[in-house]
């Protein structure tokens, strides 16, 4: 074992080696050896559908062929987590607690903090008000990334988080944190590969958007017009698509009176059941009519009577068959899978696609991937963040439930792109650009070190602060062997022999530019 100068002097090196490579955004080259079961195309293409590979995804791939394996990733029919797993995020308030409890406990925890008295009294409700925001913003970002992890349907569970980014809400606004995993469960996952339309609808309707682009506080007579803007801008159309600062009025007025039903007691929405006809209700969003404006509206071009809750449908489906909105979803789409500009070639494939199936997100990313510039794009694409952790946490612990995944949050928050933590609305950059500055690389060093050398918390509780920790894991497996040694650059290898102990090599490893681009 090499003395601490030695081991920090080692590590200077190599992350000097790793910040020249990888600011440069020009990825090593690679050397395929075609006489292994798994070529480089095959590891590369898998390293897309998914977060990263781990032996499962590998066997299934060879058992499958790359159309089959396609095929079930699109219909994404396995929802099923290891069973630790899916029992620690059950354990989770965020996910056994319907929203409308969680809401009324926060209201009671807030209203017990105004009412104390001056003081210790004060004090003390103070500190349990944000320990128990804490606890919630903690949950929220857990459950996330434990199906990033161990969601057997990957590239479902990229699609979910790609959609958690495009329609981004901040938790930590108002009440968001609140039903921010309420939103990603029953407004994101069972849309993430369906009807972009009906996506959006969901969307609209969920408590964390309405909460965090002010929706409900938009009503007839004082109009707020923050989520009209932003589903026109960021969600559907894009910046430059022709629409006018009238349309993002009117899209408000159809907005008024959709909003979050207020608690009652023992009766949490009861809200609406003596108001006038029209009044809608779908858990706790309520389309209240008292609220609404009933003027006919004129918006893209096309009059919209004023009828109630029926004009949002018809607005959403107005949009949401734009030629523009076809354009703005699937390039975003193929910068985040494909290339940070990707070419416009297959921009306007995935566009066609997307007009022809009015929407359909799994038709469209099927022609992505079946499109020869994705092949092209293999090991170019560098990986945001959270691609990072989640790959990396794939490959080292190999479908291995981890018992803690509060490290997983610090890390990603240390990275700088905490889960619901993007405080403006357009999400986190999907380019390269944005995530490889000498201080986010460091900071990636750092959480490679901690993951490889294995001193973390993941499989230790908060309380036990005594018992020994696991040593360094080991990565030289069989999967890795199989599909990452035979396509390692010569830097790599070079890197990866300097290394003095398994922690180190498993860290240089981690931190290669071979692991960081996909």
């Amino acid at each position: 074992m090499p003395s601490d100068a030695i081991r920090r002097s080692g590590i200077t090196r190599v992350l000097r080696w790793l910040s020249a490579a990888l600011v440069s955004l020009a990825p090593l080259a690679v050397s395929a050896q075609s006489n292994r079961p798994l070529s480089h195309d095959d590891v590369a293409w898998l390293q897309r559908v998914g977060f990263g590979i781990d032996s499962a995804s590998v066997a299934r791939y060879q058992q499958l062929g790359r159309a089959r394996y396609l095929d079930e990733e699109l219909a994404a029919r396995d929802s099923t987590l290891p069973p630790a797993i899916d029992a620690l995020i059950n354990s989770y308030d965020v996910v056994r607690t319907p929203p409308a409890q969680l809401l009324m406990a926060y209201r009671d925890h807030r209203q017990q903090f105004k009412n104390a008295a001056e003081g210790t009294d004060k004090e003390a409700t103070r500190k349990t008000l944000q320990e128990y925001r804490k606890k919630l913003y903690q949950q929220d970002a857990q459950v996330e990334l434990l199906h990033a992890i161990y969601g057997r349907d990957q590239l479902k569970e990229q699609m979910v988080w790609f959609w958690l980014n495009h329609f981004s809400v901040y938790a930590a606004k108002g009440r968001v944190r609140l039903v921010a995993t309420d939103y990603a469960e029953h407004a994101i996952r069972p849309h993430a590969l369906g009807k972009f339309r009906e996506l959006l609808m969901a969307t609209l309707k969920s408590p964390a958007m309405l909460e965090f682009l002010d929706n409900a506080q938009n009503i007839k007579g004082k109009t707020n017009e923050n989520y009209a803007r932003e589903l026109m801008e960021l969600h559907t159309l894009g910046v430059g698509a022709g629409y006018t600062q009238q349309d993002v009025q009117q899209l408000a007025l159809i907005l008024t009176g959709a909003g979050i039903a207020p608690l009652r007691e023992g009766r949490p929405g009861r809200f609406g059941e003596r108001g006038r006809a029209g009044f809608v209700r779908d858990g706790l969003f309520v389309f209240n009519p008292n609220r609404h404006d009933f003027s006919d509206k004129t918006l893209l071009g096309h009059t919209i009577k004023g009828s109630g809750y029926d004009e949002i449908e018809q607005a959403v489906t107005l949009i949401t068959r734009q030629p523009a909105c076809a354009r703005f979803v699937s390039r975003q789409l193929a910068e985040y899978f494909v290339a940070d500009q990707p070419p416009p070639a297959l921009v306007a494939a995935m566009t066609q696609t997307f007009q022809r199936t009015d929407g359909d997100i799994a038709a469209v990313l099927r022609t992505m991937f079946d499109s020869p510039a994705l092949a092209a794009s293999h090991g170019k694409k560098f990986k945001d963040p959270t691609q990072f952790l989640v790959s990396a946490i794939r490959l080292t612990y190999d479908g291995k439930p981890i018992g803690n995944a509060a490290p997983l949050v610090n890390w990603l928050n240390q990275m700088g792109e905490p889960v619901f933590g993007r405080i403006t609305p357009d999400g986190w950059p999907l380019d390269g650009a944005s995530w490889s500055g000498s201080g986010q690389m460091a900071k990636r060093f750092d959480v490679a070190r901690a993951i490889g050398s294995g001193r973390n918390r993941l499989f230790m509780s908060d309380d036990d602060a005594t018992g020994p920790r696991p040593g360094a894991p080991t990565l030289n497996t069989p999967l890795y062997r199989a599909a990452i040694e035979p396509h390692l650059s010569d830097a790599t290898r070079t890197a990866l022999g300097k290394a003095q102990s398994p922690a180190e090599w498993n860290t240089f490893l981690l931190s290669s530019p071979d692991f960081n681009y996909r």
